[in-house]
């Protein structure tokens, strides 16, 4: 989780260099390269069965490829700290989704905590640009949809990380989404000059294709396995925290009570998601 909120101010910075999606396909092609060499070193071999090639194909192509194409796009008009903020709504999704993929139940609290962590991300929304449609709010409707299509790769692929290693999952998904940000980034890449590469561009590729997409999706996946999709998503929940305040000393942006107070109503919404200390309180009293 500390990886991935770095990983906000890292794309924030190189995407005013990079067009977004060119960025993107540079440090998930590294990312691909990384995890296919590290699957043929811990596993020996990097095949997968083609009876679940197609799907594990096109998760990948959800949660790595158009998920990166809506963040990143969202994020050249929305600033570091908003973005983490909508996107830490993924546990609440995970938590419905996970019911349609037959990996979790709907309880009472994963409803009232969805519908908490959604107020969250409207109040986000509103301390910045606001519901104005002249602002940034095309940018976080986008950002928002992302987080939709990441967790519906968590939930629906929770199967087949128990099935196979979650290194061997994480790798052949991030092909396919690599497959898919493929034509718009060489479109956008096109365009740009080698001055474009400079040692700032040329390290945020390095750490946010082998940090953030490769090492972290395997950890995350791992934790999938393990613990299960819903209880896994919810520690995203310290993301948005850690991006706002790494935006606030690294980009200068300001540090808005909307957001504050926004990302604490998000961080409830997940907890009574997960069962958590609120409905412990009210058992407690009765």
């Amino acid at each position: 989780m500390v990886l991935w909120a770095a990983n906000f101010i890292v794309v924030k910075s190189a995407v005013a260099v990079l067009p977004p999606v060119g960025f993107t396909f540079l440090r998930f092609a590294l990312a691909s390269v990384t995890l296919i060499a590290l699957l043929r070193w811990r596993e020996g071999s990097v095949s997968l069965p083609r009876r679940d090639m197609l799907t594990i194909a096109g998760l990948g192509a959800l949660g790595f490829g158009i998920y990166q194409i809506l963040w990143t796009t969202g994020l050249t008009t929305v600033p570091a700290g908003d973005s983490a903020l909508i996107i830490a709504s993924t546990p609440v999704l995970v938590a419905f989704l996970a019911v349609v993929a037959r990996s979790d139940h709907l309880t009472t609290a994963k409803l009232v905590g969805g519908i908490v962590s959604f107020v969250g991300v409207a109040l986000v929304i509103a301390s910045g640009e606001g519901l104005n449609l002249g602002g940034s709010l095309g940018g976080e409707v986008i950002t928002l949809v992302a987080a939709i299509c990441w967790a519906a790769y968590t939930a629906f692929a929770a199967p087949f990380v128990r099935r196979y290693s979650p290194l061997r999952a994480t790798a052949w998904a991030t092909i396919a989404g690599t497959i898919v940000l493929a034509p718009i980034a060489i479109a956008q890449l096109s365009s740009v000059g080698a001055a474009a590469a400079t040692p700032a561009v040329v390290g945020a590729v390095l750490y946010s294709g082998f940090l953030a997409a490769g090492v972290s999706n395997v950890v995350v996946l791992n934790g999938v396995r393990v613990v299960g999709p819903t209880r896994t998503a919810a520690y995203q929940f310290l993301v948005p925290a850690l991006a706002v305040v790494l935006a606030g000393l690294l980009l200068a942006e300001p540090i808005r009570p909307g957001q504050i107070l926004g990302g604490l109503v998000i961080v409830a919404g997940v907890l009574v998601t997960r069962g958590g200390l609120p409905f412990r309180i009210v058992r407690s009293v009765r």
